[in-house]
């Protein structure tokens, strides 16, 4: 899906025709220590729900780690497969959370699990998916790649490559990608812009390396921007507010 060029692009345009939102876990909890925040959920839908009403095909991807996260089961003696399952099961509870936000905001939405569950959400195939968002639903890709061992950006970058997205945009805590984390460290200088490269080189930890990786490979630019702002997400994909994109040099 080819992007329109930015000096084609009339005023007030969006940027992007398809875009997939990776969302952590951790964004869903607001000021709680663990599970989800309903008055966060819903507020994170109502964000969604602005970008949909612009005409843009969404799909998103949600962590686990408000619930449980497979890396600290493993660092605690838990067999690894074993942690990244447990993980991926948590991944489908936060994407029904989501779901039932949405469809309660009237947008149109379907899970899709990458771990067969039929009596909660569809499986995932990609066509189905790609024939989801033509008809303008919301599609939320749950339970990671399927795998263990693979990260939820890991699989925000696959589906966004087999969406044929035109933009992988990060919600984070934070207003761009910065050398350290800016809560702990004063003078963390913030990137407007970066390239696939810079990201590995300087190891700035926005994505594990392989989802880079492949955003690189599928030539989708990350977006990361804060989910704390209210109307960053739609400001993002007009080229307003404050984020960093992540791309090839020019």
């Amino acid at each position: 899906m080819a992007v329109t060029p930015v000096s084609a692009q009339k005023p007030g345009q969006a940027r992007y025709k398809r875009v997939l939102l990776k969302l952590s876990g951790e964004a869903l909890m607001g000021d709680r220590d663990y599970g989800l925040d309903p008055e966060t959920v819903n507020r994170v839908a109502e964000e969604i729900k602005t970008v949909v009403d612009m005409g843009i095909e969404v799909c998103a991807v949600i962590g686990g780690g408000n619930i449980f996260r497979g890396v600290s089961g493993a660092a605690s003696g838990m067999d690894r497969s074993t942690a990244d399952y447990m993980g991926m099961l948590a991944t489908v509870i936060n994407a029904l959370a989501m779901q039932n936000a949405l469809e309660k905001a009237g947008v149109p939405v379907r899970v899709l699990s990458a771990i067969p569950m039929s009596a909660v959400c569809e499986p995932y195939i990609r066509r189905r998916a790609a024939r989801h968002m033509e008809k303008g639903r919301v599609v939320i890709f749950a339970a990671g790649t399927g795998n263990p061992f693979f990260t939820t950006d890991s699989a925000a970058a696959l589906r966004a490559s087999e969406m044929q997205c035109d933009a992988l945009l990060k919600a984070t805590k934070v207003d761009g990608v910065y050398s350290a984390d800016p809560t702990k460290v004063k003078d963390a200088k913030r990137y407007d812009k970066l390239s696939y490269l810079d990201v590995l080189s300087q190891d700035l930890q926005v994505m594990d390396t392989s989802a880079i990786s492949l955003a690189r490979q599928s030539k989708i630019p990350i977006l990361v921007f804060s989910i704390f702002t209210h109307g960053a997400f739609a400001d993002v994909l007009h080229g307003k507010g404050k984020f960093t994109i992540i791309t090839d040099k020019d």
